[in-house]
């Protein structure tokens, strides 16, 4: 898209300067197919992923708008049925300035609210799994978190957990941090701000995919603060429950103890691994393991949406 300016490239998502000057407050979030796993990006990536995901953020921003204020502008969410969030419907509200790329934005992309990017990654665990279950078992502590004796894998833990991460550079790490750590990253009041906010995001999320038979496992939220004439105002930001930055299970499938079959990218770091491949670069993933994730991910919006097979029985 030779006349929009890029600003960033991230692991999925590009983020593009709007080309009409008074939209400088402005940024359009593009969501590509690309797919990463373990820091490392895949040679190939996953078809419509970005439109699965971003379809699923809009949801949640839409839902959500009542616990804390989000970055979307467009498609606007205000009076908005969730089934109307999606780019066909959409386009319309977009400038006409990029409808010569209509073919590439449309579906994937949103426009957003420029702000300061607060350098925490939000992560709520609901669950012990993962690299939580995985420090657990040497230490007994989540994060640095101190946690009951005799956990077992997937369990669900007495109430959710705030464990957070730094927000790491492209090709950087993400490191997993005490609490504790936040308030010397942002200051005591921001962190006990997000802390609250991350927490109450993840349970009413939680409560709402329980009833579409998926157990929220984990998810991971990002903050902005925004200039408001009355100071700095914490809003969501990136991308909002999907299965790129969250843990779906099955209800009806699920038996803590051992691992859970998920609806996320759990199952290509499994493949990986598999294939002794684990934050390889230059991996190419073959046609089977493509088309199983894009189900997975396809599955997860159908089930928290309501569609297809998932539509609710009138």
């Amino acid at each position: 898209m030779p006349k929009l300016k890029l600003l960033s490239k991230g692991k999925v998502r590009d983020i593009y300067a709007l080309p009409d000057e008074k939209d400088a407050d402005k940024l359009l979030f593009v969501a590509t197919d690309r797919m990463s796993a373990f820091d490392v990006i895949m040679n190939n990536g996953i078809p419509q992923k970005g439109a699965t995901l971003t379809e699923l953020s809009l949801f949640w921003f839409h839902k959500l708008r009542n616990v804390i204020p989000n970055h979307v502008l467009t498609p606007s969410l205000e009076g908005a049925s969730p089934a109307a969030l999606n780019g066909a419907t959409a386009w319309e509200e977009f400038p006409r300035s990029l409808d010569e790329y209509r073919d590439q934005l449309e579906g994937r992309s949103m426009i957003v609210k420029k702000c300061e990017v607060v350098k925490i990654e939000a992560i709520v665990r609901g669950y012990i799994t993962g690299s939580a279950w995985s420090e657990y078992k040497k230490s007994q502590t989540v994060h640095g978190i101190p946690m009951p004796a005799g956990l077992v894998e997937s369990q669900k833990l007495p109430k959710a957990i705030f464990t957070p991460s730094t927000k790491a550079d492209l090709g950087d790490h993400d490191e997993n941090i005490h609490p504790d750590k936040v308030k010397d990253i942002c200051g005591p009041e921001l962190a006990a701000e997000i802390e609250r906010v991350a927490l109450a995001l993840y349970n009413e999320a939680a409560a709402y995919a329980l009833e579409r038979g998926l157990i929220l496992a984990d998810t991971k939220f990002e903050f902005g603060l925004l200039d408001t004439p009355n100071g700095k105002q914490l809003i969501l930001i990136d991308e909002a429950l999907t299965p790129d930055s969250s843990r779906y299970w099955a209800a009806a499938d699920y038996e803590a103890g051992k691992p859970q079959p998920s609806f996320d990218k759990q199952y290509l770091r499994d493949w990986l691994i598999k294939e002794n491949l684990k934050g390889k670069e230059d991996v190419t993933l073959p046609e089977d393991v493509v088309a199983e994730t894009k189900s997975k991910y396809e599955e997860a919006r159908d089930r928290v949406m309501g569609r297809g097979k998932f539509a609710a029985k009138k």
